[in-house]
């Protein structure tokens, strides 16, 4: 069954995901007719359990941080910060390669100062589309502590630090008997700390969702819970071809189905090397301890965030793509150090999740039309940080789909980049 011709003005967002969000209020609110496709539901799947952290200041490309120093290290651990399963190595070596490439010295400059670039759109447009939807209730502004166990650790961090003062970040360093005026009751193992002030937070990524998406609905914007199956681009527009056989035509399409985006863009003759960052955490009630801000144990790959709703320990990364059950032995792994990490943590009663970040080698997103149809924009591969960025992206969609000139260069964006 085709459906019936759409108006010009209609937009088709795949992907209900914070990204997918975002583009669909700034499209509706330029005056287009928009419908979100997801095959589950409003900010259900990977958008519904991260850190929840506007991570403006984070801006350092992953394969710059530290990762490469620590890979052999964190590899020997199955259950450390970062995991390849054995049977999915083969299929891995490509991105990888990619991924090495990436860590070298020509390319930080310009990594860092796309990232650099995408974050301070990334904070203006949170503000003000916050500030637009009635949101801003929802943001928690007590900043973030980095926690290092010893002084080689927290010395190998300042190089990172550096550069981002080069950005304008403001950070503190602090020594060991400050530790617990930011945070009370760590493990005296911590010897150094970094508070980084700008570092915010939401409530709850799944509520902050819902509630962006309720602003969309009075602008306009209508959900469709369907599987896309298939794209097609031509002078008609775009089909959206759904499993079971219905289709949908309309004039533009946006991409932003995260972990999944790759696979719709190679029909369209993109192929983007996107791979999984399968991350983990388990949510304690909100007794189980006192935590004041975010804490960030880099040397172990994870967080722990206070929230409305709970206590969210996780973080790591599992490279293993899509198809891999889950591992929750690396959930439990994270606990286990949270308990060491926070000596009178209550560990009982937590619920675990395992979500799929969409990553690229470079730590880049892709944010550009298809090769296909200029009608076609990607704005997907945002990593650990969809989150973050979700607001500027939007905005970039949004000055792509209206013709205007993008807030900033997305040359380094580009989906022909690789």
């Amino acid at each position: 069954m085709t459906a019936d011709p759409l108006p010009e003005t209609h937009v088709a967002v795949i992907g209900a995901g914070i990204v997918g969000i975002c583009a669909a209020v700034n499209l509706a609110e330029a005056g287009y007719n928009v419908t979100v496709i997801d095959r589950t539901g409003v900010c259900e799947e990977t958008s519904s359990g991260n850190a929840a952290a506007f991570a403006f200041t984070d801006m350092l490309p992953l394969a710059q941080k530290g990762m490469m120093r620590n890979l052999p290290r964190w590899l020997a651990d199955p259950l450390g910060p970062l995991s390849i399963p054995p049977s999915y190595l083969p299929r891995l070596l490509p991105w990888l390669v990619r991924f090495w490439r990436a860590g070298r010295a020509d390319r930080y400059e310009t990594s860092l100062s796309a990232q650099a670039a995408l974050m301070a759109l990334a904070e203006a447009e949170w503000s003000t589309l916050m500030d637009r939807s009635g949101t801003r209730g929802m943001l928690r502004e007590h900043g973030a502590l980095e926690l290092y166990e010893s002084e080689a650790e927290f010395k190998a961090s300042l190089p990172g630090w550096d550069a981002r003062a080069r950005f304008g970040v403001t950070f503190r360093h602090l020594g060991r008997e400050e530790l617990a005026q930011y945070q009370p009751g760590l493990s005296p193992g911590f010897v150094r700390g970094t508070f980084v002030p700008e570092w915010k937070n939401v409530a709850d990524p799944k509520l902050m969702g819902k509630a962006l998406f309720a602003h969309a609905e009075r602008l306009g914007v209508r959900f469709s819970q369907r599987l896309v199956d298939g794209l097609e681009s031509g002078p008609d527009g775009v089909l959206v071809r759904f499993a079971g056989g219905e289709t949908l035509r309309c004039a533009r399409l946006v991409v932003a189905a995260g972990a999944w985006s790759h696979q719709l863009a190679r029909q369209l003759g993109d192929r983007i090397p996107l791979e999984t960052e399968r991350g983990y955490n388990t949510t304690l009630p909100s007794d189980a301890f006192d935590v004041r801000r975010q804490l960030i144990f880099p040397g172990h790959g994870f967080v722990i965030t206070p929230l409305e709703t709970g206590l969210r320990i996780g973080g790591a990364v599992e490279l293993g793509g899509l198809k891999l059950p889950p591992n929750y032995a690396r959930s439990k792994a994270m606990l286990e150090k949270a308990k060491r990490f926070l000596p009178g943590l209550k560990p009982e009663g937590g619920r675990e999740w395992m979500g799929y970040r969409p990553s690229l080698p470079d730590s880049l997103p892709v944010i550009g039309r298809s090769s296909a149809s200029s009608n076609i924009v990607y704005a997907f591969g945002h990593g650990h940080l969809g989150l973050t960025q979700a607001a500027a992206t939007g905005r970039l969609v949004r000055d792509m789909v209206t013709g205007q000139s993008p807030a900033i260069d997305l040359t380094p964006f580009s989906p022909g980049r690789f």
